[in-house]
């Protein structure tokens, strides 16, 4: 069964541009033009496609940079699997980081919130701490 690029890109629940920046990035291949049956320039995918685009939704949504969404997808040829489980690894430790800045930020916004709810006179003590936070980093 072939498919149209937006077939394809509704199949896996992006948009057609997305399926054509992949292509570009070369985690996707872009077909010839059908020769026989289709509309000129047309290109046809194949379930194969369509099993790519969502295994690279899923990788991005794992928090994985193209690069190496396009190293999983060599080691979902080759079957690496312990290159595979040390790049989970690395990407773990990553999001646990961003997991704790974002406890941080979350914790900071409830005293902030909290603050700014005593009164409203003088200056709000939000606003206060944005301008502090940029007036420290010039």
């Amino acid at each position: 069964m072939a498919l149209t690029i937006s077939e394809l890109a509704r199949s896996s629940g992006v948009g057609v541009e997305t399926v054509r920046f992949y292509q570009r990035k070369g985690l996707m291949f872009d077909p010839r033009p059908a020769t026989a049956g289709g509309a000129k320039g047309q290109r046809h995918y194949t379930q194969e496609d369509v099993r790519r685009l969502r295994f690279i939704r899923s990788a991005k949504a794992a928090g994985f940079i193209l690069d190496e969404i396009s190293e999983l997808i060599s080691l979902d040829h080759t079957g690496d699997r312990p290159r595979a489980r040390e790049m989970a690894q690395v990407r773990l430790v990553a999001l646990d980081q961003e997991i704790e800045q974002l406890e941080a930020a979350r914790q900071s916004l409830r005293r902030l919130a909290h603050e700014c709810a005593g009164s409203d006179e003088g200056p709000c003590p939000i606003l206060e701490s944005f301008e502090d936070s940029s007036s420290s980093r010039t």
